[in-house]
């Protein structure tokens, strides 16, 4: 059978036009998300196999995209780890304990999967049976600096200055929950692929904050950890770092067989930075959807001439979908790329 269209691009193989989604993509910026979520919260949405399926499964049957990604939070896993947390509306995860000592990180526990988290691997079997073979499923996972970040800072942060402190003054305590944070993630990720994922991403929101040489020393082996795992199973990761222009390089050694790169690096430069042993995801401003069409079509319109028909490319924004995007725009954004790369290949 051949393998889903998102897949094969991962792999750097020829592909008869671009594939898209969109980070975000299943959420806020869908009408019947926000009615679904007048009854629910996203935690009980992901408790609730059939609910999550549907969730998921919305953007592809509206927008035509190419790849569903489970509609998930970056944090379930360590609320799988015996941390509790709050999704605040406009604050994002809040952890009321946050980790601060290695007795902090001694009662974490690394839990199994299928009991941890079998709501949502049951959703990825509904979804992968549900989607037609030459769409991927995309299960993603937060990175573990991301994650680490909140639950030493309790809230998100601009400037992470008790991370570092962490880091920098408690190296055993940084250590020892990055540890705990990369097996969680190694066997979450493992058993997503299990339950029917195609690809996994490995989304590091925050990892743009650190130097390239904090990155090597406090995050790389981590993240290793989890996309070596991923590789392991066969399937291609995904590799996305916000603000991380000047870790492209460090990011692609660190693992993953595309390197999501976000909009403030034109493409073309971050694959050279990335290297060609790779391929690239992105890389539109979503805030460009929110503006005059013909804004939007054209800046799509340059990344595939940036990319000229090189196979290895996966079209997405720069970032997430922001909750005011019309869901319209986003429909015709697939269309754009899909006709203007199918016809980059006839040529």
């Amino acid at each position: 059978m051949t393998a889903p269209l998102l897949v094969r691009a991962a792999r750097r193989e020829p592909v008869e036009r671009t594939p898209v989604w969109f980070m975000r993509q299943a959420g806020r910026s869908l009408p019947e998300y926000r009615e679904i979520r007048k009854g629910l919260t996203l935690f009980e949405i992901c408790a609730r196999p059939d609910v999550c399926a549907d969730v998921t499964l919305q953007p592809v049957r509206r927008h035509r995209v190419d790849a569903a990604v489970m509609f998930a939070d970056i944090m379930l896993p360590p609320i799988g780890m015996g941390i509790e947390v709050e999704l605040v509306e406009g604050v994002g995860p809040v952890v009321d304990r946050p980790v601060e000592s290695a007795d902090d990180v001694e009662a974490l526990r690394v839990p199994e999967p299928e009991e941890a988290f079998a709501p949502l691997l049951e959703a990825v079997r509904i979804v992968r049976g549900e989607l037609p073979p030459d769409r991927a499923v995309i299960g993603f996972c937060g990175g573990p600096f991301t994650v680490a970040g909140y639950l030493v800072e309790g809230r998100p942060s601009r400037d992470f200055v008790k991370t570092k402190r962490c880091m920098y003054g408690a190296p055993e305590v940084w250590h020892g929950l990055m540890d705990k944070l990369a097996d969680t993630f190694a066997a979450y990720v493992r058993a997503k692929v299990v339950a029917g994922a195609d690809a996994i991403q490995l989304f590091d929101s925050w990892v743009g904050a650190l130097s390239a040489e904090d990155y090597a020393e406090f995050v790389a082996p981590y993240s290793a950890r989890v996309l070596a795992a991923v590789a392991e199973t066969g399937v291609p990761s995904i590799h996305f770092g916000t603000g991380a222009t000047h870790l492209l390089g460090e990011l692609a050694a660190t693992g993953g067989d595309v390197i999501g790169l976000d909009w403030r690096v034109r493409i073309d430069r971050g694959w050279e930075a990335v290297g060609a042993d790779r391929g690239v995801q992105g890389n539109l401003d979503p805030v460009l959807l929110l503006g005059p069409w013909e804004r939007a079509a054209a800046g799509a319109e340059r990344i595939i001439e940036l990319i000229g028909g090189r196979p290895g490319h996966i079209f997405n924004l720069g970032h997430g979908v922001l909750p005011a995007t019309d869901p319209d725009v986003l429909g015709r954004l697939v269309d754009l790329v899909h006709e203007r790369s199918a016809s980059e290949v006839a040529a």
